[in-house]
């Protein structure tokens, strides 16, 4: 973990130039940001657009190093270009699903890689399940499949919650693309990390039964 791919370097250097484009110009930064309202009036580019921006500059080193952290799990098993359409994948259902709970909070706006970087952090746990993570504060290892189910359990607690100004839900959907698509592009996972594929898929069933249910 931790190395600089090319296509890493290309995907950071995107981000940070049209973030610090959208910081030092306003116009830029509202034209292209995720708003629920401009969405459905037919700006879908929103939905992409989005990913690349940031409120500011701790916002996008915190996804940028986490992106950077993980990445090179997901290129090394996958290659460059299926990462590429894991994280792409990751910001698109990220940005839908934030579309799909806020549907009706025509101002509802939001801005970041959070759901692309998720993607790609939950693919990186379905590839190495045993990984070790580390907290703040906590000096040992968390294994990478209980970190990143305790990640989906607090994002649905979030959503569920409202808790801060996060877009969990976007951070959920994006770790649904990473875990599907990567399911798709690797279904040797289902021979080798069987038990861990569906540990995995225990915070998405949860959060489909909470919305049928009407809980969510």
């Amino acid at each position: 973990m931790g190395n600089l791919s090319l296509v890493t370097i290309v995907i950071i250097a995107a981000n940070v130039i049209i973030s610090f484009k959208g910081l030092n110009d306003y116009g830029f930064f509202e034209r292209y940001k995720f708003n629920v309202g401009s969405i459905k009036r037919g700006e879908q580019i929103r939905m992409f657009s989005s990913g690349f921006l940031h409120v500011d500059t701790m916002h996008l080193f915190f996804n940028m190093f986490t992106l950077y952290f993980f990445a090179d799990v997901v290129i090394a098993y996958l290659g460059s270009l299926n990462f590429i359409i894991v994280y792409i994948a990751s910001l698109i259902l990220g940005s839908l699903l934030s579309l799909y709970f806020h549907k009706d909070e025509y101002y509802y706006s939001a801005v970041g890689a959070s759901g692309a970087v998720t993607g790609v952090l939950y693919s990186a746990i379905l590839l190495e399940p045993n990984m070790g993570l580390y907290m703040f504060f906590v000096p040992i290892p968390i294994p990478g499949y209980i970190f990143g189910i305790g990640y989906l359990l607090y994002s649905i607690y979030g959503m569920k919650n409202r808790i801060g100004n996060i877009g969990h839900d976007a951070h959920f959907g994006g770790a649904v693309g990473g875990y599907i698509v990567t399911l798709m592009l690797a279904p040797w996972l289902f021979e080798t990390n069987l038990l861990f594929v569906g540990l995995l898929a225990v915070p998405i069933l949860i959060l489909f039964v909470m919305h049928k249910t009407g809980k969510l």
